[in-house]
């Protein structure tokens, strides 16, 4: 029996081959042997502008945006600092002064 490499998604080691593809039975990811997997988790978050974000930058809401849930507004121009960026939904995790812990898309801020 061949050794074939675990998951590159969710390290299982149950993948199988599937004509030129490798696949996993836990989280139904392919990919191909030949692949290099060493970029596939870089997370690449842009602002409105096209800037690119990372963890710590201060960014500008550039429009009025509802809380869900409440009737709080986060006002055009409130600076924030991001927490991390996730995948997601929401691509932002940051906390607003006044308003809490929130998850922000990026298309509504820009880098400050």
């Amino acid at each position: 029996m061949s050794e074939l490499p675990p998951c590159p998604k969710c390290q299982s080691v149950y993948s199988y081959e599937d004509g030129s593809l490798l696949i996993c039975p836990e989280c139904a990811h392919e990919w191909s042997a030949n692949e290099s997997h060493e970029d596939e988790d870089i997370l690449v978050v842009k602002d409105a502008n096209g800037n690119p974000l990372q963890d710590g930058d201060l960014v500008t809401v550039i429009k009025d945006l509802k809380v869900k849930g409440s009737s709080s507004v986060v006002k055009v121009g409130t600076k924030v600092k991001i927490n991390r960026l996730v995948d997601g939904d929401h691509d932002i995790d940051c906390k607003i002064e006044g308003i809490g812990n929130m998850g922000l898309k990026s298309q509504f801020v820009k880098k400050v």
